[in-house]
């Protein structure tokens, strides 16, 4: 199924790969998304949904000293995020404030109030605790798991224990465990790692080779669903890892990322390289009792793929769902082209 030109636009002056969602905005539908400019000043674009949810507008334009490689936006703090940067052969990590803006566009410069600094290895991604004010931060490099603690009110953060991945893996990025908050995966060049942070230690691992990217279902304990570059999308059980418990087919090219809704348990958003965003009704099977919003019914039709999104010229890397609104999704493609979409149309009815 094709989606038309339905989606509200923004764009951005430059490329860019990353976009989140303000989760602790609980006033606005708002996003932050960073550019990727090699030459230009890079910058931190602060976009929220109309009232009326028919225009982005945008709140607040921050300039950034370098190409913004990651963003995660703090669960508990509108204000704070994490970037992660470039500049040339150097990579870096940081946690930043937005300053009170009172409504004006040329907003003052960013706060830094803490570096991630300790790596000595290319930087991937931060992780922020998944919910609830906590002072807990992962960062992952190509190497390292470190866990971090963050103070706030002192603006400084400081490794709380690191690990190493080993010499053999090349970790890529990774995805914190929304049910149970000692439990991380990675993705890594040939598995998918598993870890407990009490031990900083490696638990278990799936045997799948070219995982781009995976994130937890929120609504369902024990399920995680990974992208791969050519294989599509497989959701797996944690308690049974040898096989996936469901294949998608993914996109016509590499399936770059791929995001679970935080509401709706079977919905889940794709993205990839052949320029589109596929939106996935996937329904494993669970021995949980399903919840009253799941799309499990005699009458579900076959086809898992409930609509695809294809108002884009490039590839698009990044995607977020809104938590106040979750039937709200943003995308992000490379050339800087943001589109926020509703997904009300392919909702469950009740």
């Amino acid at each position: 199924m094709q989606g038309g030109s339905t989606g509200i636009g923004y764009g951005l002056k430059y490329q860019a790969r990353c976009i989140a969602d303000v989760k602790a905005d609980t006033d606005h539908t708002s996003f932050l998304t960073g550019t990727l400019s090699l030459k230009e000043e890079n910058e931190v674009h602060l976009i929220r949904l109309s009232s009326a949810g028919t225009e982005l507008i945008c709140e607040g334009l921050f300039s950034h000293p370098n190409e913004i490689w990651d963003l995660a936006s703090c669960p508990f703090d509108q204000r704070i995020f994490s970037t992660v940067f470039s500049s040339g052969e150097t990579y870096g990590a940081a946690i930043w404030q937005i300053p009170e803006l009172y409504g004006q566009l040329n907003s003052p410069q960013l706060e830094k109030i803490a570096a991630l600094d300790a790596h000595s290895s290319k930087i991937k991604c931060t992780l922020w605790w998944p919910t609830g004010r906590h002072d807990k931060l992962v960062s992952i490099d190509e190497q390292n798991l470190f866990l971090w603690s963050f103070d706030t009110s002192k603006k400084n953060a400081q490794v709380q224990s690191q690990e190493s991945a080993g010499v053999l893996h090349s970790l890529s990025g990774g995805a914190w465990d929304p049910h149970d908050y000692n439990a991380l995966a990675l993705t890594c060049e040939s598995s998918v790692q598993l870890w407990d942070l009490r031990t900083m230690k490696k638990t278990n691992s799936i045997d799948h080779p070219h995982v781009r990217n995976l994130d937890y279902n929120v609504k369902r304990k024990f399920m995680l669903v990974t992208a791969e570059d050519e294989s599509g999308i497989h959701i797996w059980d944690l308690r049974m890892l040898k096989f996936p418990v469901l294949e998608l087919p993914g996109h016509a090219h590499w399936t770059w990322t791929v995001k679970c809704n935080p509401e709706y348990e079977d919905l889940i958003l794709s993205a990839g390289t052949d320029s589109a965003v596929n939106l996935w009704r996937a329904s494993p099977p669970s021995g949980d009792k399903p919840s009253s919003e799941s799309f499990d019914s005699p009458n579900r039709p076959v086809d898992p793929l409930l609509n695809s999104y294809s108002d884009y010229e490039d590839s698009v890397y990044g995607l977020a769902w809104s938590y106040r609104e979750p039937w709200i999704f943003a995308s992000l493609s490379y050339d800087g082209r943001v589109v926020v979409e509703s997904t009300k149309p392919h909702l469950p009815r009740k």
